[in-house]
């Protein structure tokens, strides 16, 4: 058995490539950026074959400058940015438009019109999600129904649909030359387009959103062999495609019933482990498939999905400029006591999970001559622990679990500060695992288990080690109040946006 295993992470902003040893320690690394297009208002695009191109690149650098061949390998599992939709032409290979984001807001109106009818009660059944512009199908319709040839492909049988693990692993594996097209039940979870009880594309659901079968993926387990590598490195087995927020899970070893976690990326992902329980939420969380190992049966889960959190730290950088680095978000929110009063509403795609209001917009309020950058920093860092607070409530409602520790990973837990406004909004400990990059380590350990480079569970868990614990420091008054002010920054944000 090779000595190493390689995991794909092709996020929202960045495509890296890692590898990890058998005690998930990780050896060799390479990540590069590709290009966020907004050619409209409220539309993010990416380019499927940009980000192909350097997903190639990751891979071979991280193994030459390491040292390492196809060889060294036992698996290689691919996580991915979930709901982000490609549509491509399996004669060339090449897409009928730039890939839709999962941020795109394109679809407004005909997820408006859904809501409220019996197509959202259908979705919400059949699917665990509500009728939001976040998911797959309606991105699927757009390009089938706006991008000349589309759709008469689909109906053909030339037109492939994938969200981003579809499209790598089907380049992986061959492409054009028999190229394997497959999903894995926690990416066909996130399209609205998959029964969340039979794990199978829902007659009814692709009807309503008038998708052809024949364009759709396989769907497989999480953790299995999907093919092998033909690009270099070449020969490799594939043996895991999961979901990002889904492999964030397993690499945190949430693989027990009432186990949560929370991702901080562009956006943040609280998770809860509901094992072999489908729980269809009654107040505004998404019920999806954890993940499926084998022949297994699946795992679900309570997810709360915020559109806006690291990105909204980019937004002051890049759009606003009053920091010249992420980083430099934590040092200039150090420098006052608390938010002077100044309450950010990041709600650039409107509002997710609990929310679910797409009239909803950014709002900054509560400001006064006495305001600073600093307090409106500190008050971007409070935004992305206050909607993960608002998410924690939900998942109690709906689970009657309560949150103990909250684990963490994801880029935005090296700002310190921001943990510790975590942990004082929560009013719980956080807990940040020593290996922060858990996307890619859950991607891996699925792999690793499908070819028997870990035997099970109780191997992983003996990986797991902690990092760092920030314990609450505000006083439960400090905390409802600071809620309190919150809520009421929420509520100005709403209807926003008005539909016909």
């Amino acid at each position: 058995m090779p000595d190493f295993v390689g995991a794909v992470d092709q996020g929202t902003t960045t495509t890296r490539f890692m590898v990890f040893d058998h005690d998930g320690r990780v050896v060799a690394r390479h990540q590069l950026a590709h290009d966020q297009i907004m050619p409209r208002r409220g539309w993010v695009e990416h380019d499927p074959v940009q980000i192909w191109e350097r997903t190639r690149t990751v891979m071979t650098t991280a193994l030459r400058e390491r040292g390492l061949d196809a060889a060294d390998l036992a698996a290689v599992g691919i996580a991915n940015q979930r709901e982000t939709t490609v549509v491509w032409d399996r004669r060339t290979g090449r897409p009928f438009h730039h890939a839709i984001v999962w941020q795109d807001t394109r679809t407004e109106q005909a997820m408006a019109t859904l809501g409220g009818t019996d197509a959202a009660v259908l979705i919400r059944h059949r699917a665990g999600l509500p009728t939001a512009t976040y998911f797959s199908a309606g991105k699927l319709a757009w390009i089938l129904d706006h991008v000349d040839g589309a759709r008469a492909a689909a109906q053909r049988g030339d037109a492939l649909f994938g969200t981003m693990d579809t499209w790598l692993l089907w380049h992986l594996t061959g492409g054009v030359d028999g190229g394997v097209h497959a999903t894995d039940v926690t990416n066909a979870s996130r399209t609205m387009l998959m029964d969340l009880e039979t794990l199978d594309w829902d007659d009814d659901l692709l009807a309503l959103f008038g998708v052809p079968r024949q364009m759709l993926p396989e769907i497989r387990s999480s953790s299995g062999l999907f093919g092998e590598t033909v690009a270099d490195p070449a020969g490799v087995p594939i043996a895991a495609a999961v979901g990002d927020q889904q492999a964030a899970m397993i690499g945190q070893l949430c693989l027990s019933t009432g186990e949560a976690k929370n991702t901080y990326g562009t956006g943040n992902f609280l998770l809860l482990n509901t094992g072999a329980q489908l729980v269809r939420s009654t107040s505004g969380l998404l019920t999806t498939v954890c993940y499926r190992f084998g022949d297994e049966p699946p795992a679900y889960a309570l997810e709360g999905s915020i559109a806006v959190t690291g990105s909204a730290v980019q937004w002051l950088r890049d759009q606003l400029g009053i920091i010249d680095c992420a980083e430099q978000s934590e040092s200039l929110a150090a420098t006052v006591e608390d938010n002077g009063g100044v309450y950010f509403v990041p709600a650039f795609s409107g509002m997710f999970a609990p929310y679910w209001r797409a009239d909803a917009r950014g709002a900054i309020v509560g400001l006064t001559r006495f305001n600073t950058g600093a307090h409106l920093a500190r008050a971007t860092l409070e935004a992305i622990c206050y909607q993960s607070r608002d998410v924690a409530e939900a998942m109690s409602a709906d689970s009657g679990v309560r949150l103990e520790v909250l684990k963490v990973d994801g880029g935005v837990t090296a700002n310190e500060l921001c943990m510790q406004i975590q942990a004082d909004v929560l009013g719980v400990p956080v807990s940040r695992p020593v290996v922060a990059e858990t996307t890619a380590l859950g991607a891996a350990y699925a792999a690793g288990l499908a070819v028997g480079f870990w035997k099970d569970a109780d191997e992983l868990r003996a990986n797991w080690q902690e990092s760092r614990r920030w314990h609450p420091r505000w006083t439960p008054q400090q905390r409802a109040d600071g809620l309190r002010g919150w809520r009421k920054a929420v509520d100005r944000s709403f209807d926003w946006v008005e539909f016909e």
